[in-house]
This record gives C-alpha cells, structure tokens and sequence, in this order.
C-alpha cells in the first residue's frame, strides 16, 4: 500500500510514528513550531516543516499529497488549531486523502472512581485541557464526515519511554512515590502509540480506540519496579494529602480508572510493552532508557 503519511506537531509521539515508519511509506512529513527542532524530525525520517498557525505553501504542498494524516496538536479554548488553520486544505486541497488519525487523551473519560472501563463509556472530562480534547474529537468527527474518510482517534495514556520514565527520575533524583489508597494510573509506552497508528493507518481503520497498556497500576509500584532494576532503594511513600504538588499535578489524581485496551486488541493490534514491568525490563536490559 502506498502511504505518504503528514503529521502535525511531530513531537514525541509522532517522532516515533516516524520511526516505526522508515522504509514503509513512500513518503514522511511533519511540523514542528520551533526551527530548533527540525534536525530532530529528520532524523526521524520525517521531513520537516515549521507550521505555527498558518498553512504555508510547502505544507500546502505537502497536503496536497498526503495519503494519510496524523493529528499530534493540542486543543486551545478556541478549538482545535489545526482544524483552524488547515480545515479548508483538508476539506478541498486534499485529494489523495485515505485516513485520518487524531491524538486525544484517556482525560476525556473522566473520574470513574476505579472502575473498568471502555470506549462505550461516559465521557466526563475536567473543564480545560480534557473537556477542549473532547470538543477536538468532534471537530475532526465532522470534518471526517464531511470529506468522506475514516477517522481513528486514539485515546491516550500516561505516555512514557526513551528519556521520559521512572528510571530517568530516579538517575535525576526527581522520582517521588506519593500513595493515594485506591489509585491507579493507566499508561502507554510511546513505541505502542506509534505502532497503533501504523496499525490503524495501514488498514484504513476508523473509530475511538483506547491506547493503553494492559496493567492500570499504582504509580509508587512503578517507581519501586525502576528501583529494584536500578537496584537502588526506592525512594520513602509520601502519602498524598501531605504531598507538595502542584494543582494541575494534584488535579490528576482526581480521576481514577481502569481503562480497557480490547477494542484495539480486537482489532489485531499487538503489544510490544504489554504492561509496565515488561517495558521498563526490556528498557533498561537493552540500555534503551536515558532517551
């Protein structure tokens, strides 16, 4: 199949989509806002381009001859960014269009107080960065419909890996183990996101799909899992009603839920990191942590 995939905002993320790319599509472009991080995309094998907030003529030219389009922009409290600058391409200027693939957020389900949960469930997001995530999904819902091609919208864990992990905290000095009775976290290794997407690019696959690993956990047993690779001790429980923390991290804690992967899994998607003790064993047996 032919692929000439765009993503916009090419960060973690769609850096590793690039990755999970290379030498199976035809073709890979994606944006970044800042010039300082355009070697970064190439090496990627993503070519680069600097887009903040207006469709320039090589995007334009770009989109003109995507096959398959990635979303990896953050929703404001005016709507979504890329919808706002780049809408009227994707609707006219797009006509080898086949797929869209929009990065959202396990935010949007909400609080629900620890229960299982999957895509048919009540999204109760917080006011701010979840509910405008939630708006975002029916943006692109419309504009899907609207052009005719399916779109997937992959809803998102706690996303760790290379660089941004348990085992790099405890190197730094920053890892905590704060304890709330009750509370899990549900994560995703970002090598998972982006073979969910070249999973779901590939056959052409529509629909909300949860992408998460298959183990919620409390986030102080990940920590002391790191320790004990590290073989250092952990760091001391802090318990959570005296733990300094800021409001957004504190915010967080606020919501509690065991979010299900099947629909994906169903799908016939695979995990490489299937929970947390497998990824963080392979990441740090193959020396493939620090990022």
């Amino acid at each position: 199949m032919t692929m000439r995939a765009f993503v916009f905002g090419a960060g973690y993320s769609g850096q590793a989509f690039g990755r999970a790319l290379a030498g199976k599509a035809e073709w890979l472009g994606g944006t970044t806002r800042s010039p300082a991080r355009l070697a970064a995309l190439a090496e990627a094998g993503l070519e680069p381009f600097l887009f903040d907030g207006e469709v320039t003529p090589d995007v334009a030219s770009a989109l003109a001859r995507t096959t398959h389009l990635v979303v990896s922009a953050a929703p404001g409290d005016t709507g979504d960014p890329v919808i706002a600058a780049a809408g009227g391409h994707i609707q006219d200027a797009m006509p080898a269009l086949r797929w869209i693939g929009y990065l959202s957020t396990v935010g949007v389900y909400g609080d629900h107080q620890g229960a299982w949960i999957d895509e048919t469930a009540e999204c109760r997001p917080r006011p701010g960065r979840s509910d405008n995530r939630l708006e975002a999904e029916k943006e692109w819902e419309k504009l899907a419909a609207t052009r005719g091609v399916p779109l997937a919208v992959l809803r998102l864990s706690g996303i760790y890996g290379p660089g941004r992990n348990a085992l790099v905290n405890l190197q730094n000095g920053t890892a905590r183990r704060i304890v709330k009775p009750g509370q899990v976290f549900n994560r995703i290794h970002v090598a998972d996101i982006a073979g969910s997407l070249v999973h779901l690019a590939t056959g052409d696959t529509g629909g909300i799909f949860n992408v998460t690993d298959d183990e919620p956990a409390p986030p102080q047993d990940v920590v002391a899992f790191a320790a004990s690779l590290m073989n250092v001790p952990p760091p001391p429980e802090i318990d959570f009603d005296s733990a300094e923390l800021s409001p957004m991290a504190r915010s967080f804690y606020g919501e509690n839920k065991r979010v299900s992967n099947g629909k994906l899994v169903s799908s016939g998607y695979s995990f490489l990191y299937p929970d947390y003790r497998a990824a963080f064993t392979r990441m740090w047996a193959e020396d493939d942590w620090r990022g």
